[in-house]
């Protein structure tokens, strides 16, 4: 080589994930909020059975309300996702949701008489509905394929560590105050996603593409290959036109949607909801020799467990192995705890009756231990880690990955909406059935939903792991079978 010929080293493209996790961190934190809402029921009931204020003292009924009325908003707020989502766009559908959720919590803070405290769940099942309807779209259409699995996942595990952190924050802390702290998520969501982009694909859609490539430069680092990303894109948005409602006859919209739809519906069916929200009065019913509270936060502490077990496999084993496993454990977690409930006599009372009589509590003192009363324990221990393994991540981040671009926002908020009516229904039913029947009926209910979801993860779900949202679209435009095949 001549001494005097430069030499040229080719730049070699290096992506960077550390702006990617600042964004998705900003918006799960939207998540972290709805698993907090979600579950404050739990430790808030028994406070209000016993509360010195006759205004906030409920009875069934008005409990079975403050329960599920969570849900219904949750489904008012996915429905208004719908339209939010291509409205204003994901990021802002998100920021959004942040009025709601605070004017609940304050309501709910200061609340002197129930149906400020109705009121303000329903505000928060307004800002939950919104947040599970755009944030999973948002996460989906910012990451890129090598890690959109463990990604997707973060919604579920940070709603999850919601969850578990009021169940923690319950057995020290009254009520009003667990509303309080309620607000903080929120607020600090509200902040950090001020200095995040939008999602690339719908600023492409809304004609800024300008936009769209810094976004996308933000979001992978200025070294690595964006532009070919930003190419790809572009060439998918660009092939589908917008959509008519004729397009919705065709497979390559209907198929995702429905199966969309219908993983929602199930996750629902198979009882989650009502067994989160009533998760302290189940075990009180159920005698489990520990207080319900602190079975409770254990409970919590393992569903945490299995959503970051489940994070963490979901690019290796796949999504339909995940969801295999996740049914059958579930499948005998609820046949178990329908055949105890049923051949175990159970604590008098009805399931709001979650403070015990203290002659109970003085019998229990001096009872030995019955090994016999772990069977429910364990049994909610295994459904709630099946559950986070891949029911529950799972339906949130398929969602996202096969529902076509240009249905997206709406067809999320269509899912979150049929999903939370199920569980506003399932919610206000549950304590009604418990006090008729016993625990018995809605847990053989639920087994039999798992068999059910066995079968449709076999013939309905495709397997999309380790594929780009543009190979999904054209995997479901070419109207083959359910299975995409690796190559």
């Amino acid at each position: 080589m001549d001494e005097k010929t430069p030499l040229i080293i080719k730049p070699t493209s290096r992506t960077s994930n550390a702006r990617l996790y600042l964004a998705v961190f900003s918006a799960v934190l939207g998540n972290f909020n709805f698993g907090y809402s979600l579950v404050y029921p739990s430790p808030v009931i028994p406070q209000l059975k016993n509360s010195d204020n006759p205004q906030l003292r409920m009875d069934t009924e008005q409990i079975a309300w403050f329960g599920s009325i969570f849900t219904l908003g949750a489904a008012a707020g996915g429905l208004g996702a719908m339209f939010l989502n291509d409205l204003i766009g994901r990021k802002l559908s998100i920021m959004v949701s942040a009025v709601p959720s605070t004017v609940g919590y304050i309501m709910m803070g200061g609340a002197q008489a129930t149906w400020m405290l109705h009121l303000g769940r329903f505000l928060t099942g307004i800002a939950g509905g919104m947040t599970a309807a755009s944030i999973p779209v948002y996460i989906s259409e910012i990451s890129h394929a090598k890690v959109r699995g463990a990604l997707g996942s973060c919604p579920q595990i940070t709603a999850v560590f919601g969850a578990l952190s009021l169940y923690a924050l319950g057995l020290v802390l009254p009520w009003q105050w667990l509303a309080v702290v309620g607000e903080i998520p929120a607020l600090l969501m509200l902040l950090l996603l001020c200095f995040m982009p939008n999602s690339p694909r719908y600023l492409i859609i809304c004609g800024k593409q300008e936009q769209a490539c810094k976004a996308l430069e933000f979001l992978r680092g200025p070294d690595s290959d964006f532009m070919t990303e930003f190419n790809r894109i572009e060439l998918s948005i660009s092939s589908q036109g917008r959509i008519r409602w004729s397009d919705l006859t065709t497979p390559f919209y209907y198929k995702p949607i429905l199966i969309s739809i219908v993983m929602r519906f199930l996750q629902q069916m198979t009882g989650i909801t009502p067994i989160l929200v009533y998760l302290e009065p189940i075990f009180q019913k159920t005698d489990v020799f520990l207080e319900p509270k602190y079975d409770a936060a254990l409970v919590g502490a393992i569903r945490l467990l299995s959503v970051v077990i489940a994070a963490s496999l979901m690019d290796k084993a796949g999504r339909k192995a995940l969801l295999y496993t996740s049914g059958f454990l579930m499948f005998l977690a609820t046949l178990t705890m329908n055949m105890y409930s049923y051949t175990t006599p159970c604590p008098s009372g009805n399931l709001t009756g979650t403070v015990l009589p203290t002659d109970l509590i003085a019998q229990q003192g001096e009872a030995a231990f019955n090994t016999i009363t772990l069977i429910p324990l364990i049994s909610t221990m295994v459904f709630i880690f099946g559950y986070a393994l891949g029911w529950g991540p799972i339906t949130w981040l398929l969602m996202s990955e096969i529902l076509p671009l240009g249905a997206r926002g709406v067809a999320s908020g269509l899912c979150v909406g049929v999903s939370w009516l199920t569980a506003f229904v399932l919610s206000h039913v549950f304590i009604h059935v418990v006090e008729t029947y016993g625990l018995f009926v809605p847990f053989l209910f639920f087994s039999v939903v798992c068999v059910v979801n066995i079968i449709f993860t076999a013939v309905c779900v495709p397997e999309t792991r380790n594929r780009s949202l543009e190979e999904i679209e054209n995997y479901f435009r070419t109207g083959r079978s359910f299975t995409i095949i690796d190559t």
